[in-house]
């Protein structure tokens, strides 16, 4: 089977940051224990399991905000993913006697600086994320009652802000094309909006390396873990601008054959905390691949977590 390898593919600066922060973690026998991951560190719970069998806990639950994690955490440190957290969370983890090790990524603590600012200058902020994801949680964070979290259209039509002075920001992983849409119809209600657009280089560059390749495929097969935000993206942008039917994978034990059978070209990407050695088995899998061959339909993943984590481990 032909494979287009959409590039960039592997792990952005921010998660490579994240991970290193982690396993070095990890490794030091001088940090209090146990230790503990506040949320998943990246949007990959394969990651998070290999960190797992270094040691390190991770403290999650998809209902639950990183303040209410806390308190599941009486003692130790505490990592703090790359999505970031508002100030109230490390006032209680400093209030608990935790230390405290940041994991963010850069970018996300330059949006958060941005909106920090803008609220010193008399500002309101309208963010654009998603609902129930760690970033916004975190962006709102730095001020509940001056930043504005919306999703979609209909919540922007909720919003009756009275101070004229407002600016729009976004979480780093969102679509372009979405940001656009909805900061535009933003503007078109509060017209004196300041806009700065926060999307990071890694998902700005992958959705672009996305709507030029997958056109040319049958199939685009995106490689990420279902909660992560820039893999979800990369599935929209492939069906709705590529017009390439699309599905996410978190490894090549999720591919159908039925997706498989009228292919002549299937186009692969992954998301940016999706590690390498994953979609470089999903690859190798549909490049060997033949419809028509039993033999070639085995999809069991042989990786193991001193796979996943790759060189960052070389040392243990």
């Amino acid at each position: 089977m032909n494979v287009i390898k959409i590039t960039p593919r592997g792990f952005c600066s921010g998660v490579v940051n994240a991970l290193k922060i982690a396993v070095d973690a990890a490794q030091d026998q001088t940090l209090p224990k146990p230790i503990y991951v506040l949320g998943n560190i990246v949007h990959n719970h394969f990651i998070s399991e290999a960190l797992n069998d270094l040691g390190l806990i991770t403290i999650d639950d998809k209902k639950k905000t990183r303040i209410e994690l806390l308190d599941l955490i009486e003692s130790g440190t505490v990592i703090l993913t790359a999505h970031g957290v508002s100030k109230q969370v490390i006032e209680k983890a400093k209030a608990k006697n935790l230390y405290l090790i940041n994991a963010t990524c850069k970018y996300v603590d330059k949006t958060n600086d941005y909106i920090a600012k803008k609220i010193e200058q008399g500002f309101d902020v309208i963010y654009i994320g998603k609902k129930n994801h760690p970033e916004p949680e975190s962006a709102v964070g730095v001020d509940p009652n001056r930043v504005h979290l919306v999703e979609n259209m209909d919540d922007i039509r909720h919003l009756y802000l009275k101070n004229p002075k407002i600016a729009i920001t976004n979480q780093t992983t969102m679509s372009y094309w979405d940001i656009e849409a909805i900061a535009k119809e933003i503007l078109t209600i509060y017209p004196q909006s300041e806009f700065m657009n926060e999307i990071c280089n890694a998902t700005q560059i992958r959705q672009e390396g996305v709507l030029k390749k997958a056109i040319n495929a049958d199939l685009t097969i995106v490689v990420g873990d279902p909660f992560s935000n820039n893999s979800n993206k990369l599935v929209q942008i492939s069906e709705s601008m590529a017009n390439t039917k699309s599905h996410l994978i978190e490894n090549v034990e999720g591919i159908k054959m039925e997706w498989l059978k009228d292919c002549e070209t299937v186009a692969v990407t992954s998301g940016a905390s999706t590690p390498t050695a994953i979609t470089s088995e999903v690859i190798d899998f549909l490049e060997k691949f033949d419809y028509n061959d039993q033999a070639t339909h085995m999809t069991i993943s042989k990786l193991t977590n001193k796979d996943i984590l790759g060189s960052l481990v070389k040392k243990i």
